[in-house]
């Protein structure tokens, strides 16, 4: 007599809602979005204040000394880059702060446990630093445009989005990655200060690499996030230091890969389940 196997409880092969589970996954991404709207003025409002304070200084300290780069004023050239930087960070806070707070606080369940299946977890997580860092970037902007001194026009409107869309979604894959890995606090502390920032702003986001030596030249083409930095300020400022085509592809291979890696730690509940 064969015996019917059944999948485990809580699975995502025991509850199938259709080909995608759209209900559920509106309501992972909606709890991230509400998770970082609740604190808005730490997860919103204040990395964009820190982001204009950047400008204001750069802007008094160049004031009236003619400094330029690309052959326009300074803080034209500066503002996209600021731009992106606060979108990266807060994309990459905003899915590493998520998982590793359940983790710490044990109701990782809650979201395991769901029919849910692993992509429809990567996509609700990826959509939620996605939405933060694109706020971020968007507050930013338009406190520029405001500004008097910047003049911040759109020369590409495609490069802006595919780069901004894309960097966001790779700093949130990252984000996701370390917050799997990560045990504590310190942990995720570590890759933000060690490995983001330092990527960050060496990657063209204060200065043109057409200043930099020829070695150090070839070591920021290395760095995806001057890819990212770059494309995106073309879409401004109609000029760029890398080959854009070069940058395109760079980023989707990485963000392929990394999507890859993070599917498996999530399928294979690496760090995740007991």
């Amino acid at each position: 007599m064969k015996i019917q196997s059944f999948p485990d409880p809580g699975s995502p092969e025991s509850v199938r809602i259709g080909t995608i589970n759209w209900r559920g996954l509106w309501t992972l991404y909606a709890k991230e979005s509400r998770r970082f709207l609740k604190v808005w003025m730490q997860a919103v409002a204040a990395p964009a204040v820190t982001t204009l304070l950047f400008m204001v200084i750069f802007s008094i300290a160049l004031s009236g000394s003619g400094r330029g780069a690309q052959g326009m004023p300074f803080s034209t050239f500066l503002a996209p880059g600021l731009m992106i930087m606060a979108l990266l960070q807060n994309s990459f806070a905003n899915t590493s702060s998520s998982i590793l707070i359940g983790k710490v606080q044990g109701n990782i369940v809650d979201i395991l446990m769901p029919p849910l299946s692993t992509i429809e977890l990567m996509i609700g997580f990826v959509a939620g630093g996605l939405t933060r860092g694109i706020m971020v970037g968007m507050s930013v902007a338009i406190a520029f445009i405001l500004m008097p001194n910047v003049n911040l026009e759109f020369h590409s409107i495609g490069y802006i989005l595919y780069f901004g869309i894309s960097a966001s979604i790779m700093l949130s894959l990252a984000g996701l990655m370390t917050g799997i890995w990560a045990e504590k606090f310190d942990h995720s502390a570590t890759i933000t200060n060690f490995i983001i920032a330092p990527l960050t702003l060496l990657s063209g986001t204060f200065y043109s690499i057409e200043r930099l030596s020829p070695f150090y030249q070839t070591l920021s083409q290395l760095n995806p996030f001057f890819y990212m930095i770059d494309g995106f300020r073309y879409g401004f400022i109609g000029r760029a230091d890398s080959d854009l085509l070069i940058g395109v592809l760079y980023i989707l291979a990485l963000n392929i890969i990394l999507s890859l890696i993070t599917w498996r730690m999530l399928a294979s509940g690496y760090k995740l389940k007991a």
